[in-house]
């Protein structure tokens, strides 16, 4: 005999934060650029209640190089988007992905004689 589990309604479920198409896409977007400049190796997604975080490493066993936070409670206050180093640092927050992104797209632009 098995017990069968109701689907939660809509009212009973908690919001989930997470990376949308296109903010996914932009991301994977600089990811493989990175990787095919030989940057980054591997990346880790991690979608929780209240938080969702890409992070990149340029290899596997390391801590990430680079964390990019997704904070949709403070979206209102400091922005949702978060970029954070190595060590733990926020190098930039703010509401637009692309102004986060900035610091690692200016690393693959290269002076062309």
């Amino acid at each position: 005999m098995s017990i069968i589990a109701p689907f939660p309604l809509a009212w009973d479920r908690r919001p989930v934060a997470t990376f949308d198409r296109k903010e996914l896409m932009r991301i994977l977007d600089l990811y493989g650029r990175m990787v095919a400049a030989g940057h980054w190796r591997d990346y880790a997604l991690r979608i929780d209640p209240d938080v969702a975080v890409f992070a990149a490493f340029r290899r596997h066993s390391e801590r990430p190089e680079v964390r990019i936070e997704k904070r949709p409670a403070l979206r209102l206050k400091q922005g949702a988007f978060a970029l954070i180093g190595e060590h733990g640092a926020v190098l930039k927050r703010g509401q637009e992905l692309n102004n986060i992104l900035a610091p690692l797209e200016r690393r693959l632009m290269r002076l062309i004689d």
